[in-house]
């Protein structure tokens, strides 16, 4: 494996940003960081997928509107990108795709909406990412958050899911920043909010839950490119770094 990542790496150096670059980039990051027991994600007809998290997910999405499948619910960000990509190849199952994320959302914010934005829909897939906040709101608004709390309130979270639908797949997405975005003071990020990534590892795994490598995916493209390329502000994605999430969501669900 190591010597196919050498070689797709000099592939993409020699080639550039090619059509096929982003998802070579997100499926070679996915067999690197898959665990030894990796779940993927099956589907049925008329399957329900929410995505989950703050404003990497919001992505501007039209709160107004309840449709699933639509651009206006859906947002302009990766879970646009990843609702196409399913929609387009599993349209015989009739997938039913909403986006509930909310600009600015931690963890315990998620909770206080769950009954409405996730229970009522009682999606067969829950994919949530979360955890840029918990620690960026520490540096900037007045948050007291600690990754102990981050922890413990997502394992929360997930078990209360669980409990109330048994059959629930469930998928998390990794934290991550780009070094070099404007936002990334790298003395007050680093090495904390690596911490949050850990965790959100963890609980992966032990709620056998599809992880997302998406710092992994975008530490790869940063050999491609520049952050500011990815992302201005190193948190949120502009085009190819939307692109290169869903990607990675794709392929490491299984349902690329």
């Amino acid at each position: 494996m190591e010597n196919s990542r050498r070689s797709f790496f000099k592939k993409g150096i020699a080639a550039g940003l090619g059509a096929m670059m982003i998802p070579e980039l997100a499926k070679a990051t996915v067999q690197e960081n898959a665990s030894a027991n990796a779940s993927k994600i099956s589907l049925k007809k008329n399957s329900v997928i929410l995505f989950q998290g703050d404003s990497i997910t919001d992505a501007g999405r039209d709160r107004a509107d309840v449709n699933c499948n639509s651009q206006g619910q859906l947002g302009y960000g990766y879970s646009l990108y990843a609702a196409t990509g399913l929609l387009t190849k599993h349209a015989d199952k009739q997938l039913k795709i909403y986006n509930k994320g909310i600009s600015g959302n931690k963890v315990f914010q998620l909770r206080d909406r769950w009954e409405i934005d996730c229970l009522s829909i009682m999606p067969d897939v829950v994919s949530i990412l979360i955890g840029v906040n918990d620690y960026w709101h520490t540096l900037n608004g007045g948050y007291r958050g600690t990754v102990q709390i981050y922890e413990d309130d997502f394992r929360a979270l997930l078990q209360y899911t669980k409990e109330k639908m048994p059959n629930v797949q469930l998928v998390i997405g990794e934290p991550f920043t780009l070094k070099g975005g404007s936002a990334i003071d790298l003395d007050k990020w680093f090495p904390m909010f690596d911490e949050y990534r850990v965790v959100a590892r963890k609980l992966a795994d032990e709620f056998n839950a599809v992880f997302v490598p998406y710092q992994a995916g975008f530490d790869a493209a940063m050999k491609l490119a520049p952050a500011r390329y990815w992302s201005g502000d190193g948190v949120h994605p502009d085009l190819p770094g939307r692109q290169l999430m869903a990607n990675l969501w794709l392929e490491a669900t299984g349902l690329k």
